[in-house]
C-alpha cells in the first residue's frame, strides 16, 4: 500500500439492517469518502445477498477504498423467503441485534486491523453507527475509537424517541383503559419470539384499526410534555409508544438504546436548520454535540467529482422502465406512488388506492413491492388495468431520487418515511401522506401541519378521498401553494449544502472535531 493510502482515515459504518436505515448511512459513507476516508460498509449476510442480487454480482468490483463487509444477523431463514426479496421482521431484528451482533462485529474490526498490518487497508480509525443500535458504541469504547451516531429519522421524531422513558415515567405510556391489543405495533408479517418471561406475537394492524381500537383516544389526547412539539396528539407520536403492555419489547428496546445515546461524542442528522430548528433547539438542551448535515440528496447532487454517484444502496431490483416511461409524460403531470420498504396494507386498502388513482384521471407511476399486501399477492382487476392502461405504470421498485427529480413528476403519494420526505423536498415535489408506523405519523404531522408541503390521507382510506386529494395536489390551489413552499425548502437545502452553508460547515466540523480527533498520521 502506498503512503497516500496509508494516511487515509478508515471509517467503518454499520446501519440498522433495513432498507430505510441503510440508505441514509450509505449516503453519509459517500460524503465521507469524498472527504478522503477509506470506507468499510457493513451489511448483514442476508442483506448483502439481496444487494448483490439487485445490483449484480460485479457491483462491488473496482472499489479499493470503498469496501463492503458482512456480519451474520443470527436469525433463521424466513419461511416465505424463497427469493430473499422481503424485509426481515423488525422485532426479531431488534432482539437479535441485542443478543448476536456485538461479537461478530468485534471479530470484523479485529480482521480489518489485522489486514492493515499486511497493507490491505488502513487501520480502523472511527466508527459511524445508526443511532438505534448500541453494540457499535460498546465496540468503540472497548477499542477507544471515536464514534458518531446518525439518526435515520427526522430531528422531530428523534426528539420523541428520546422522551419514551419520560412518557413512561409520567404514566402516559403504556396506555391505560384503552381497548388495545397487548402490543400495538405495525409490522410486515406475523412475528414471534420469547423475550424474558414473555412470548411475543406481533400481529398486523392496519392504520384504520388505530382509531377503532382506541375509541378516538389517540386523536383527542394532546401531548404537551415534550418541548419542541407544537399541537401534537398521541396519534402523532411514533407508533412504538401506542401500547397497553407495560412490558412491551419494542418500547423497552428503544428506551434502552436512547439511554446510550448521550454517551457518544456526536449525533448527526440528515436534515437542515430551516426545516427543523425547533426540534434541534429542544434536542440541544438534552444532548452534547448535535450536527445538522443534510439533506444528503442535495449534498451529493452538488458534490463535484462524485465518482460513486452510480453506486446505489437499494436491496430490490430497480425497474429501468420507470424512467423510460416518464420520458413520454407531460411536465408535472404524473403522480408517483411508493409506500416504502416496510409498509403493508390489506387487499381492500390497495383496491381503494387503485380506484382513487384511476378515477382521478391523472397519470401515475406506482411502486408495488412483492410483499406490499398482507397475506397474499397483489391482484388488480382487469377493469382497473383497462381503465388505466394508457396512463399508468406499475413496477416492483425504482431509483426513487431519479424519479422524483424527473420533470414529469408533479406529486408524491408517500408513507412519510424520512428518506422519502428529504428526497421529495430536494426535488421540490409536494406530497400526499399516508403514514404507517414507526416515525411516519410524526413526520406526517410536520409535513402537513408545520411545513405545509403535504396533505394527509385518512387512515381509513377511501377511493373518493384519494381521487379528490390527487386532483387537489396536482391541479388545485392548495397543491400550487404546497409546491411553492416545497421549492422554497429545496432552495434552502441547496444553500445549506454548498461550501459555506450550515450543513456543509457542520460536516467538516464533525469530521475534524470527532472522527479525526484521535487519528495521528505522524
Amino acid at each position: 500500500m502506498n503512503n497516500i493510502a496509508e494516511r487515509k482515515p478508515h471509517a467503518v459504518l454499520v446501519p440498522f439492517p433495513l432498507q430505510g436505515h441503510i440508505n441514509p448511512l450509505f449516503k453519509l459513507a459517500k460524503l465521507l469518502h469524498l472527504r478522503g476516508f477509506h470506507i468499510t460498509f457493513v451489511h448483514t449476510e442476508y442483506n448483502h445477498k439481496r444487494y448483490l442480487k439487485s445490483r449484480g454480482p460485479n457491483a462491488l468490483q473496482g472499489l479499493p477504498d470503498f469496501r463492503f463487509e458482512t456480519i451474520p444477523d443470527g436469525l433463521p431463514p424466513l419461511d416465505d423467503d424463497a427469493d430473499g426479496d422481503v424485509s426481515q421482521p423488525v422485532p426479531s431484528l431488534c432482539d437479535s441485534i441485542r443478543k448476536n451482533f456485538l461479537q461478530p462485529f468485534r471479530e470484523l474490526l479485529a480482521r480489518l486491523n489485522h489486514s492493515a498490518t499486511t497493507g490491505l487497508n488502513p487501520p480502523v480509525t472511527c466508527l459511524v453507527s445508526d443511532c438505534f443500535m448500541s453494540f457499535p458504541i460498546q465496540a468503540a469504547e472497548e477499542l477507544s475509537l471515536p464514534i458518531i451516531l446518525l439518526s435515520p429519522v427526522s430531528a422531530g421524531a428523534f426528539l420523541c424517541f428520546m422522551h419514551f422513558r419520560y412518557l413512561v415515567d409520567k404514566g402516559i405510556v403504556p396506555l391505560k383503559g384503552i381497548n388495545l391489543c397487548s402490543s400495538f405495533i405495525y409490522l410486515s408479517c406475523i412475528d414471534s419470539f420469547v423475550y424474558g418471561s414473555h412470548s411475543y406475537r406481533f400481529l398486523w394492524l392496519s392504520c384504520a384499526d388505530e382509531s377503532y381500537l382506541t375509541n378516538g383516544y389517540l386523536d383527542t389526547t394532546k401531548v404537551e410534555c415534550i418541548p419542541g412539539l407544537k399541537n401534537f396528539r398521541m396519534r402523532d407520536l411514533p407508533s412504538f409508544v401506542k401500547t397497553a403492555d407495560p412490558n412491551d419489547f419494542m418500547l423497552e428496546y428503544f428506551i434502552e438504546v436512547a439511554a446510550r445515546v448521550p454517551t457518544v461524542s456526536a449525533i448527526v442528522f440528515n436534515t437542515f436548520d430551516e426545516l427543523e430548528r425547533d426540534a434541534m433547539n429542544a434536542l440541544s438542551s438534552m444532548l452534547p454535540s448535535l450536527y445538522t448535515i443534510g439533506p444528503f440528496p442535495s449534498f451529493l447532487d452538488q458534490s463535484p467529482n462524485n465518482h460513486l454517484a452510480s453506486l446505489g444502496s437499494n436491496l430490490w431490483n430497480e425497474d429501468p422502465k420507470c424512467l423510460e416511461w416518464l420520458e413520454s409524460q407531460e411536465p408535472r403531470s404524473v403522480v408517483y406512488v411508493n409506500f416504502g420498504s416496510i409498509t403493508v396494507m390489506s387487499a381492500d386498502q390497495l383496491l381503494e388506492f387503485a380506484w382513487g388513482l384511476a378515477n382521478s384521471k391523472k397519470p401515475f407511476l406506482w411502486i408495488i413491492r412483492p410483499d406490499l399486501v398482507i397475506g397474499g399477492s397483489v391482484i388488480l382487476s382487469s377493469d382497473f388495468v383497462n381503465e388505466t392502461r394508457d396512463r399508468s405504470l406499475i413496477a416492483g421498485w425504482c431509483p426513487q431520487e431519479q424519479v422524483l427529480n424527473h420533470p414529469s413528476i408533479g406529486g408524491f403519494l408517500t408513507h412519510c418515511g424520512w428518506n422519502s420526505i428529504t428526497e421529495s423536498v430536494c426535488a421540490g415535489v409536494p406530497m400526499l401522506c399516508w403514514p404507517f408506523f414507526a416515525d411516519q405519523p410524526t413526520n406526517c404531522r410536520f409535513v402537513c401541519n408545520e411545513w405545509e408541503i403535504g396533505i394527509e390521507i385518512d387512515t381509513n382510506v377511501k377511493r373518493e378521498e384519494v381521487e379528490n386529494l390527487v386532483n387537489e395536489l396536482m391541479v388545485g390551489e392548495k397543491g400550487k401553494k404546497m409546491r411553492e413552499k416545497t421549492m422554497d425548502f429545496k432552495k434552502k437545502a441547496e444553500e445549506g449544502t454548498r461550501p459555506g452553508g450550515r450543513s456543509y460547515i457542520n460536516l467538516d466540523k464533525v469530521i475534524e472535531d470527532v472522527l479525526l480527533k484521535q487519528t495521528s498520521f505522524d
